[in-house]
């Protein structure tokens, strides 16, 4: 049974999280009438004391009371402890329930959204939603209701110190409505600036060695003070706020407890009090504003949760995984793309245009081109990583979104342009961490990759842990288990970016031998390479260097595209040899149409296109038929 959350279920996962924990809250809220009528012995004992010990001078009054005051406060330390227990448990609870789902929200992030999305931010915000529901903040909230309590009690003992406590009490919560106005954009300010900070230490994390060869150590340590600068700036000023805000509330209460005090030694001088009263409603008030106190100390911890979980709420609805969808047989026939256009994250313009082209089982493509033509980010809509912004991309007829990402896997083998590996051994990289992977099915995809032997001669073999991100082995070694990983399971497409870039001589006979078994059994690859020996077992090259992208034979060459008439002069055609080898290139995925001197070309066998008259593309786009042997 699928595991994932789909979209309908995403949208109120937060709210149905927190929903979750409203039992358990429940019992908080019980607890907390407990713990603040236990409160109530501090006051009740003193007013004891004063009234009835002193005047009767009874020590076995004394010691009855505190023999009780004692019993009452193991109660209440029993009961407080029962309710941080459970405080802490609605946190771990909460991060239980949102954990899985922010994580699989942080794995889609960097290919939904641009590159500088901070990705570590939801792991942060739903570890401050943790920190804050298991804290001293929801006991503020639920010890704030009986702030009545203590103020009628107040006015039990005299008008006069009610109405004073709830003058103080006024002032306290006009302060936290003002800290909450004040700490609401420097706190947002300072989680964006941490989380470019953070972002900005793992870039240096991974690329310390080229940080360390070239000399660069100084400069980016001038660069991380100029982005920790402002952070700092940001905390300095949102931590003055908080704190002038906690000062000002502490001085403020203790300042209303001395005023309580002297009010009710007046009222006890005019005889309108009792003396014990007048120590009673000092602790009384001191106990009724603590949990305004403390909510204005726990305002900005407040406000953080309730950014996080808007951050949260928004970014689990925003990468949202597919409903689960109806299982489709694994394909194994066709790969076919229709005028695809990709738009990259974070981008505006179409980095790969109109590219139109099919491939069936046992057949490969090479993709070459300049950098930056768009070669990745085709092979990224190939294997659904980017989705594409026009056209379809069908195996077997079906569209890419038709399967669940977890349904479709096994059927592709995706070796991106850097290497990747997981911390963990090197059978359960080549796996996929597969659960019980079969040993047999990662002996034959290290085999196919030639990385048996070398494996093989580790200390552990298979077992040989590789670090984060493969640091244990060379570019190389990573290379060929990062091709052995892609080949786990006999995928139908396999899609290789730059698959030769770290490898020597043997490791590229070991690439081709690779995909001439796929292509044997049935697979279809896709490579994009610089130089042509990984492609040299490829039926044909696609070339990017401007839209429309064209497909011609690997067998020939992967020409440039020209103007009609400089194609052919360039190879004199109609004149000289017209060899089939040299003139028969296909051409897919350009538009239909004659070229500019009006011969007309042949029906081109691929996607079954006519080249016909009126063509309006200023490239070359059909087969000449040669003058002196018009059937070549």
């Amino acid at each position: 049974m699928s595991n994932t959350i789909s979209s309908e279920a995403r949208r109120p996962l937060v709210a149905a999280a927190l929903r979750s924990t409203r039992k358990a809250f429940v019992s908080v809220a019980v607890l907390s009438a407990f713990t603040n009528i236990l409160m109530l012995t501090g006051p009740l004992f003193m007013m004891q004391v004063y009234d009835r010990v002193l005047s009767s001078r009874s020590v076995p009054t004394l010691v009855a009371l505190s023999v009780l005051a004692i019993t009452l406060y193991i109660f209440l330390g029993v009961l407080e402890l029962i309710r941080a227990r459970i405080l802490s448990r609605i946190g771990a609870r909460i991060e239980e329930q949102l954990g899985g789902p922010t994580f699989d929200a942080v794995m889609l992030l960097p290919l939904r959204m641009s590159k500088k999305e901070a990705v570590s931010q939801p792991i942060r915000d739903l570890e401050q939603m943790r920190q804050f529901m298991g804290g001293p903040g929801p006991v503020a909230m639920c010890d704030m209701p009986w702030l009545p309590l203590y103020i009628g009690i107040l006015f039990l003992f005299h008008a006069y110190l009610g109405w004073l406590a709830i003058a103080g009490a006024a002032v306290l919560i006009a302060l936290t409505l003002l800290s909450e106005v004040v700490l609401r954009d420097p706190t947002r300010r300072v989680s964006q600036l941490g989380s470019a900070r953070a972002e900005f230490v793992e870039a240096g994390r991974r690329n310390a060695e080229a940080l360390h060869a070239m000399g660069m150590k100084t400069a980016y340590t001038r660069k991380w003070y100029d982005t920790n600068g402002p952070y700092l700036e940001e905390q300095r000023r949102a931590s003055d706020t908080t704190g002038s805000f906690s000062t000002f509330s502490k001085i403020f209460r203790l300042a209303l407890q001395s005023a309580v005090l002297a009010l009710g030694a007046w009222l006890a001088i005019r005889q309108l009090a009792s003396p014990g009263a007048m120590i009673a409603s000092s602790i009384l008030t001191s106990r009724a504003l603590a949990p305004i106190e403390q909510a204005i100390g726990q305002w900005r911890s407040f406000v953080n949760f309730r950014q996080a979980k808007a951050r949260l709420a928004q970014l689990l609805q925003t990468t949202a995984l597919p409903e689960d969808k109806m299982s489709l047989p694994a394909p194994s026939n066709t790969i076919s793309v229709s005028a695809v256009s990709v738009v990259a994250p974070g981008n505006q313009n179409a980095t790969v245009r109109d590219v139109t082209f099919s491939l069936t089982s046992g057949q490969g493509v090479g993709i070459i081109g300049p950098s930056g033509c768009g070669k990745s980010t085709l092979v990224r809509a190939l294997v659904g990583i980017w989705p594409p912004a026009r056209g379809t991309v069908r195996l077997d007829g079906a569209e890419l979104d038709q399967w669940h990402p977890e349904a479709l896997g096994p059927s592709i083998g995706y070796l991106p342009q850097g290497v990747e590996l997981f911390d963990g051994t090197i059978a359960e990289n080549i796996s996929r961490f597969a659960e019980s992977p079969n040993p047999n099915d990662v002996i034959d995809a290290a085999r196919m990759a030639d990385v048996h032997e070398l494996i093989l001669s580790m200390a552990d073999g298979y077992d040989t842990r590789i670090g984060n991100s493969g640091a244990a082995l060379s570019a190389g070694q990573r290379q060929r288990i990062g091709l052995a990983r892609a080949l786990y399971g006999h995928p139908f497409l396999i899609v290789l970016d730059e698959p030769n870039a770290n490898l020597d001589a043997e490791g590229e006979m070991a690439l081709n031998n690779a995909i001439l078994a796929a292509r044997q059994r049935g697979a279809i690859v896709v490579i994009v390479a610089h130089r042509p020996n990984a492609l040299q077992q490829s039926i044909t090259c696609l070339s990017c260097l401007k839209a429309p992208w064209w497909l011609s034979d690997l067998g020939t060459k992967c020409f440039e595209r020209r103007q009609c008439a400089q194609y052919r002069k360039k190879h004199d055609l109609g004149t000289r040899d017209c060899s089939r080898k040299i003139h028969s290139t296909l051409y897919v995925g350009v538009r239909s149409g004659d070229c500019r001197d009006g011969r007309r070309g042949r029906r081109l066998g691929c996607n079954s296109q006519l080249i016909g008259r009126g063509h309006r593309d200023r490239y070359c786009c059909c087969r000449w038929q040669c003058k002196t042997h018009p059937a070549s």
